[in-house]
């Protein structure tokens, strides 16, 4: 029937066309195999080298996983292109674009703390063990992945902040702050000579901030006389302090704040 002669010279035709492609069926097989296996070597050879250097295994698993997606794409699309499959290349490229595409503004909030991420690992503005204040939070820095950053606060909780929001908002590191400034501000009453008055307590906060005063910093300790109002006089002292230890800025505020008590209490000058 002339239905059946028309199958079997299409199957005839698609045989002799595949019989064609054999050799280049072949070759396109073995070098799709052997990128397979280039892009496998390479995944391992980055990932030591960057291990090396880097000592960050997150850094090291993304630029593994990078050469090795790069090339096994050459291998296939240099697989395709034996077998003359041009416009197969062209959709797919069509097709990785459009769906890229989509998937940037589906999960937008997604790539923006990858690349945070990538930024914060690279560039490295804190790093694990930090004590790091961000986004009304202070804590120690625990773990810091792609995505998010884990931080552990002061009163114990758990933090895990997205890392966009690290990196489009403030951020302190008081690990890398070796000196710190503390600020103190007193209102004292005097109801006798002035000048006595404030020459005594001027010299009494000197010594006390010059007793607490830590070694290694440079910067000299002050007293600053802000404001009179009415029988009352206001002072602000300062003083520098080594932040080497994480909770250095709390013990010295209540050591300083303690002895400044003391000593304008035995003077009469506080109740």
């Amino acid at each position: 029937m002339e239905w059946t002669n028309l199958i079997l010279e299409k199957l005839e035709r698609w045989g002799q066309a595949a019989i064609k492609m054999l050799p280049n069926l072949a070759l396109a097989v073995l070098v799709f195999t052997v990128f397979y296996l280039l892009a496998k070597l390479a995944k391992t050879l980055i990932y030591r080298l960057s291990c090396r250097l880097s000592h960050k295994q997150a850094i090291s698993n993304l630029l593994a996983g990078v050469g090795w997606f790069i090339v096994f794409a050459i291998g296939l699309f240099t697989s395709l292109e034996i077998l003359k499959l041009d416009k197969a290349v062209s959709s797919l490229l069509a097709g990785a674009g459009i769906i890229g595409l989509a998937l940037g503004f589906a999960f937008q909030d997604l790539t923006s703390n990858f690349i945070s991420g990538i930024y914060i690992t690279f560039r490295k503005p804190f790093d694990v063990g930090h004590v790091i204040e961000t986004n009304g939070f202070t804590g120690s820095v625990e773990n810091i992945q792609f995505r998010s950053t884990t931080m552990r606060t002061f009163d114990g909780l758990h933090l895990i902040i997205p890392n966009k929001d690290i990196f489009q908002k403030p951020l302190i590191n008081h690990s890398l702050t070796t000196e710190r400034k503390i600020e103190l501000h007193f209102t004292v009453p005097f109801n006798k000579e002035p000048a006595p008055v404030l020459d005594d307590i001027v010299q009494t906060l000197r010594n006390i901030v010059k007793k607490e005063r830590q070694s290694g910093v440079r910067k000299a300790p002050e007293v600053f006389f802000e404001n009179i109002e009415g029988n009352n006089l206001k002072l602000m002292v300062s003083l520098w302090i080594s932040n080497s230890k994480d909770n250095s800025f709390n013990q010295a505020r209540h050591r300083l704040i303690t002895q400044v008590l003391d000593a304008l209490r035995q003077k009469q000058l506080l109740p």
